[in-house]
């Protein structure tokens, strides 16, 4: 492990001040939370900073849910956020997310922030072995465009990456147009959390738009009585402790029998919780027969690109999409 210094400020304004970055690897000085993404990435020498900045005990851990709308403070967990008869009632989609996630060990350390902050489980990433990784290295390659590829994306790629984001919750919280609060020198502020993580481009080693000073401090989502019909649906290797192959979150307004909207996430397919405005436009007013939902689902795959070992994910989240939205649409 590379030698680095643990800063613990006082208070959230000191942890700021620090500037430290969340998201690149190319950041000297980057924050810890739950640190059970962390400790990892500098275990394997993935990452090597000269400084990390403590967030223990600074930020809010409190849970706040109900009919009025979800505020998840940054340092909540996930086993407690998983448990919280709010959440399990009015939002089930990100009780449903956080329980197919990890293993309860690390569910009762790893934070809400920590979770959207989470690095690609990309082999090639996680192996310092594999010089060729423009995620880890800028300008280094990308060792799974003609690697083993069966775990990586088919939905936002760039020539020079197409490596997946893994957290299952950021894709139940895309379904709910939840946001997220940032705390910089200035302030806080609230940003979109579809906005929070960028595609590859030219620069697959940014995946975040935080910069320098910036933390998150809670996440939000608005009141919606359709949130208690909503369902997130995991096809995964094992049935624990496994990242997604495909995963589909789905919340749905109904007009009796028929569907009035629908809000979709999907991950394991696209380098961020991948949002399919097409497939949500095509299923207002179609029936849950899948008969009728299946044509709506075949619009995800309009520009979806395989490599080879992952072409069947083309496939499997037209099939994820439809029982998703099967399962939330048989809820009361």
């Amino acid at each position: 492990m590379h030698p680095f210094i643990l800063e613990r400020p006082r208070d959230i304004n000191a942890a700021v001040a620090l500037g430290a970055q969340s998201g690149r690897n190319d950041a000297p000085v980057e924050y810890i939370a739950g640190g059970t993404d962390m400790v990892q990435l500098l275990q394997e020498n993935v990452r090597r900073p000269d400084r990390l900045v403590s967030l223990a005990g600074l930020l809010d851990n409190r849970i706040e849910a109900g009919p009025q709308g979800l505020r998840l403070g940054a340092a909540a967990t996930m086993a407690e956020v998983a448990a919280h008869p709010g959440v399990i009632e009015h939002f089930p989609v990100v009780s449903e997310s956080l329980l197919n996630s990890a293993s309860p060990q690390v569910r009762n350390q790893a934070t809400m922030g920590g979770n959207l902050l989470q690095r690609t489980r990309c082999p090639y990433f996680r192996d310092v072995g594999y010089a060729a990784c423009n995620k880890r290295a800028p300008d280094s390659g990308c060792a799974a465009m003609d690697g083993e590829n069966r775990w990586h994306a088919v939905l936002g790629t760039s020539e020079n990456c197409i490596a997946v984001h893994p957290s299952d919750l950021a894709v139940a919280l895309v379904a709910l147009d939840a946001s997220i609060e940032i705390q910089d020198a200035g302030g806080e502020h609230s940003v979109p959390l579809a906005d929070l993580h960028r595609l590859p481009g030219n620069t697959p080693h940014i995946e975040t738009i935080l910069q320098a000073g910036e933390v998150i401090t809670a996440i939000t989502v608005p009141a919606s009585p359709a949130a208690r019909r909503s369902h997130y649906l995991k096809v995964r290797d094992r049935a624990s402790f496994e990242f997604a192959v495909v995963s589909a979150a789905v919340v749905l307004d109904m007009d009796g029998d028929r569907i009035r909207q629908a809000r979709i996430a999907l991950g394991g397919v696209a380098p961020k919780p991948w949002r399919v405005p097409d497939v949500e436009a095509a299923l207002a007013g179609v029936s849950l027969d899948p008969a009728e939902l299946r044509p709506a689902a075949a619009r995800v795959a309009e520009g979806a690109q395989g490599r080879g070992h992952n072409d069947f994910k083309i496939e499997l989240m037209q099939r994820a999409i439809v029982l998703a939205v099967e399962t939330a649409g048989a809820r009361a």
